[in-house]
């Protein structure tokens, strides 16, 4: 029985519709790639073989797509921590008049250098998973504010161990030389150039046009991260000499202290130690957070395993969580608001011995 023409065109027409149907079908069913896997600041945790997190999705937010990296969670949670800690410190600070030496700018400098740095991770996860997809100039700025902050914290590190330094090697005449409009000046020289740094991913340091110029901190490129990483090895170097020249001066002021009064001769000496100590914690501290991953950033490309860089980075990041227990919350003053802040009231064991110039 033969079929009419026109019927058997409309099914051909049908089945040509539902194979069209089929493959659109197939093609959504695919993984999308990421739109910004290479505007992160940390790296991305897809691989070609891999799906994509949420941070290429749709408009469902982080979990449209895929599971959130537990290392960015960790991240950012240290960085909200970060946050408030030091928000803590810049409070203290601000609320209290009788902290406005220079050292106390310094202390304040270092504080807001780190509270930018929580708000920054904090914003990078924002950007990473919740924005859908981020714009190149937003995710730019993100880690631009990262590079600020971080560049900020370890100046602020350099310059307190400068002015410890100075407060040992001219110890008649610090205090008069050392004026506050002095240090406003420097930190604002200091702020001014780390925010430079800072613009250099929106000027350019970026690699979102060739992927394969990629650092293992995306966006910016190997050569550039070469150079940032260089530059604060030799900030550590620097550090680290200061360091030694305050170790040097302290025992020689410890020496001249025994000669002049026997009978307090131990005390000195016990003073000088517990001294030494501190900046030994201080100095490896901060050298077991930053110095394997600047040495990583500098042999390392974006080829590398996602997880070699953010179990790296996050004890870098968490160096800007034990600043404000080694610089602030051990400072006698700043310990006597925190008491009058919190309690209304001194404890009675509570110490603020004046420092002399041998204790560092």
């Amino acid at each position: 029985m033969l079929r009419n023409p026109a019927a058997a065109a409309a099914a051909m027409e049908e089945q040509l519709r539902q194979q069209q149907l089929l493959v659109l079908l197939n093609a959504s069913s695919r993984p999308f790639p990421s739109s910004s896997s290479g505007s992160s600041i940390w790296p991305s945790n897809s691989s070609a073989s891999e799906p994509v997190t949420a941070a290429a999705g749709g408009g469902g937010g982080g979990g449209g797509g895929g599971a959130v990296s537990p290392w960015d969670i960790a991240l950012c949670a240290t960085g909200t921590a970060v946050a408030c800690e030091n928000a803590l410190v810049l409070a203290v600070l601000f609320y209290t008049p009788s902290l406005r030496a220079p050292m106390f700018l310094l202390i304040g400098s270092l504080a807001l250098a780190d509270l930018l740095a929580g708000l920054g991770l904090v914003v990078n996860f924002t950007v990473q998973y919740l924005l859908q997809p981020p714009s190149a100039a937003v995710a730019l700025s993100a880690a631009g504010l990262l590079l600020t902050a971080f560049s900020a914290s370890v100046c602020s590190l350099l310059a307190i161990t400068i002015d410890r330094y100075l407060s040992l090697y001219n110890a008649l005449t610090y205090h008069t030389e050392r004026t506050l409009t002095f240090t406003c000046a420097m930190l604002l020289l200091m702020w001014l150039l780390c925010l430079g740094v800072g613009l250099l991913p929106l000027l350019g340091w970026n690699c979102l046009r060739d992927r394969a110029t990629c650092s293992v901190l995306r966006p910016v490129t190997k050569d550039n991260a070469a150079v940032l990483a260089v530059t604060f090895l030799l900030l550590f170097a620097l550090m680290l000499q200061l360091y030694l020249q305050i170790c040097k001066i302290a025992f020689r002021h410890a020496q001249q202290i025994a000669v002049q009064h026997q009978f307090i001769a131990t005390a000195q000496v016990t003073s000088t130690r517990k001294g030494l100590s501190t900046l030994s914690f201080i100095l490896g501290t901060f050298a077991l957070c930053w110095v394997p991953f600047a040495v990583y950033s500098l042999v390392a490309d974006s080829s590398y395993p996602a997880v070699y860089t953010y179990s790296l980075a996050l004890p870098a990041t968490c160096n800007s969580l034990i600043n404000p227990v080694i610089y602030a919350f051990r400072n006698p003053d700043i310990q006597k608001s925190l008491w009058l802040a919190c309690c209304g009231c001194i404890p009675s064991t509570f110490s603020s011995r004046p420092r002399t110039s041998s204790d560092v």
